[in-house]
């Protein structure tokens, strides 16, 4: 089994936090910012000098190719530099600069591949500038139309597109990724699951499916010290009674669904007024579509009133289970195997480039531990160590697909799910 260099991969990382570092330890880069430029303009300096020769798509996205032996399609690694506001150190940038180290190591250990290697920076994969998250990898599956992502404003009235013309890193659509043998991105977990059960890494089998509604209680407004209880229409406590139902029903549920109520708004928000109306949001994950249809026909089956308010609900939003393709994830879970890895199969309940790049490339996920499962704030932490076991495995894994698919044709045998 082949090793990265993990004091490289350490210091690379080290060397990419610094890049819209935050006082508390983590970082803000959001897409396309000043942060985000220079750490894009590192990244292909790195690349470069590791001898990838690097590309840009319409969309920004940034491809770093090392050629292989064969006239095959690449197997692609990346994920994306760009942060939330006060993010962490390692969501999405190890999986570029994992990616990146795989490059050196084959190039360093001369491990020629069959297929040229792909190491891929996606554009805007948070969306904490512009709406919606995992844009690029998103349009590139068809998922979003491009002349709208490039309407997207932040809150500052800057569009996408104006942000990505000043950058210098609008390129061609000719570049962008069209077909690959395998795409594997190696991910932070987000989550407290490894950490819980002591195990060093997952094996992501796909991406839950999910819906999201809002429910919305309209009653009827007057004055706080006037208006007896029991004469009342209290759209807020109205509001209470749905989400304590709502709770109990979803919870006799399949106890690995996870559900949450994460936006509430009242109006007219003041506390002197009864309020008369309250919408809040209501969305639920899990990889099993047939328990997210039950979640929905429990939201559907809520009351037409309740407490004397009348019930709305409407989706807003939701996505459809993503499998990931069986050889792939075998490659990702024989490498670490071999590793002697001690290893779960999950599925991922946040969203990845990985989900829609799956659409159009077999693909499969790596996930290591974030220490408490924190991630999204500055605290964020994996272990230096588990972070080079990540590598590991996704070098390990590219290395097996490379021998796997060398044969003409054998990419397209590989169905993607």
């Amino acid at each position: 089994m082949e090793k990265v260099n993990g004091q490289r991969l350490r210091e690379t990382l080290e060397q990419f936090s610094a890049f819209g570092a935050t006082a508390a330890g983590g970082v803000t880069r959001l897409s396309l910012s000043e942060e985000d430029l220079a750490a894009r303009n590192e990244f292909r300096r790195l690349c470069e000098k590791a001898g990838l020769s690097v590309t840009v798509d319409d969309m920004g996205n940034m491809y770093g190719l090392l050629r292989g032996k064969k006239d095959l399609p690449p197997i692609a690694t990346g994920s994306h530099l760009d942060s939330v506001v006060k993010g962490g150190r390692f969501d999405g940038v190890l999986g570029v600069l994992a990616a990146l180290e795989v490059a050196r190591t084959i190039v360093d250990r001369k491990l020629e591949l069959d297929h040229p290697l792909m190491v891929i920076n996606f554009t805007n994969e948070e969306g904490a500038r512009f709406d919606p998250a995992m844009m690029s990898s998103g349009v590139l599956a068809g998922k979003f139309d491009k002349e709208e992502m490039l309407r997207s404003a932040d809150p500052d009235g800057v569009t996408f597109g104006e942000a990505l013309e000043a950058s210098g890193f609008r390129g061609d659509e000719e570049n962008r990724l069209k077909e690959a043998a395998a795409f594997v991105e190696l991910h932070i977990e987000q989550g407290p699951v490894l950490e819980h059960h002591g195990e060093e890494l997952a094996v992501v089998e796909g991406v839950m499916g999910m819906c999201c509604y809002e429910i919305s209680l309209h009653g009827e407004s007057n004055h706080a010290g006037t208006t007896p209880v029991s004469m009342r229409k209290d759209a807020m406590f109205a509001a209470a009674g749905v989400l304590k139902d709502l709770q109990k029903q979803l919870l006799e549920l399949p106890d690995d669904l996870v559900f949450t109520a994460g936006r509430i708004n009242a109006y007219p928000n003041i506390h002197t007024v009864i309020p008369n109306r309250v919408m809040f949001t209501l969305e639920a994950r899990h990889k099993d579509p047939d328990v997210i249809r039950r979640v929905e026909e429990i939201i559907q089956g809520l009351p037409a009133e309740e407490a004397g308010c009348a019930l709305e609900s409407r989706k807003l939003w939701g996505r459809d289970t993503v499998v990931f393709n069986d050889a792939v994830v075998g490659a990702v879970e024989k490498s670490a195997e071999e590793l002697g890895l001690n290893y779960r199969k999950m599925y991922s309940g946040a969203g990845h480039d990985a989900q829609f790049i799956a659409g159009f490339v077999p693909s499969a996920m790596i996930f290591v531990p974030s220490a408490n499962g924190y991630s999204h704030r500055e605290d964020e932490y994996t272990t230096w160590e588990e972070c080079t076991r990540g590598a590991d495995v996704l070098l390990n894994a590219i290395l097996k697909l490379d021998k796997e698919l060398s044969e003409p044709g054998q990419e397209a045998q590989e169905a993607v799910q």
